[in-house]
């Protein structure tokens, strides 16, 4: 068997210790990742009982598990990824690239003719570390989430997109404006404090 590296050994160290990791094993939740959604949504009151939400990016599937029981049995939840992801009782699944015409097809299909509240985009390549790379890597994701956004979502719709700082973040940032009434950055408390990440917070879709 192959030995861990010293970083592998500290990143899992660190992992298991964490007290969102910890909190979200006692809670039934798929990943820590959940609790900087509900940080967000608690604060900013994006998702609430009825809604209609599409979740990029979807898999393990923590996000469309909060998703889901804030919009309750009025609600949907449409949720997508490349990976494939276990089933969650209330959430609608199209595993694929949305690049790829069948794949958004069935997204879209899914999509109620006056289109959804809320995209939730926590998508993010997989982190080689090295900044040339993975910034181009992280925009590009962004900016999908935010091409998507403006297919499905209603007007007032709203939009949480996971962003990186770095090359391409400004103008992403602009071209939301183009689109949203408000737009605004957030880092929840859930994130790692070294890491880069924030989340575009968009409200207004269409009353610009």
């Amino acid at each position: 068997m192959a030995r861990r590296s010293r970083s592998s050994g500290r990143w899992l160290q660190e992992h298991f210790s964490d007290p969102y990791v910890q909190r979200a094993r006692a809670e039934g939740w798929r990943s820590r990742a959940v609790f900087k959604l509900e940080e967000i949504d608690r604060r900013e009151k994006l998702l609430h009982p009825g809604a209609v939400c599409l979740d990029l990016g979807a898999a393990p599937g923590a996000w469309s598990q909060y998703a889901q029981r804030r919009v309750g049995r009025t609600g949907r939840v449409i949720a997508s990824d490349i990976l494939p992801m276990e089933g969650i009782t209330g959430v609608e699944f199209v595993q694929g690239d949305f690049r790829e015409e069948p794949v958004f097809g069935q997204i879209v299909a899914l999509v109620p003719e006056g289109g959804v509240d809320v995209v939730l985009s926590d998508m993010a390549p997989n982190l080689s570390g090295v900044d040339a790379i993975d910034q181009p890597r992280s925009m590009y994701l962004a900016e999908l989430a935010l091409d998507m956004a403006g297919r499905v979502l209603k007007r007032n719709g709203s939009a949480l997109i996971k962003v990186f700082q770095g090359a391409g973040f400004q103008e992403l940032v602009a071209a939301s404006r183009r689109m949203f009434a408000k737009v605004k950055l957030v880092k929840p408390e859930a994130s790692r404090s070294r890491s880069p990440e924030l989340y575009l917070l968009a409200k207004g879709f269409g009353l610009v």
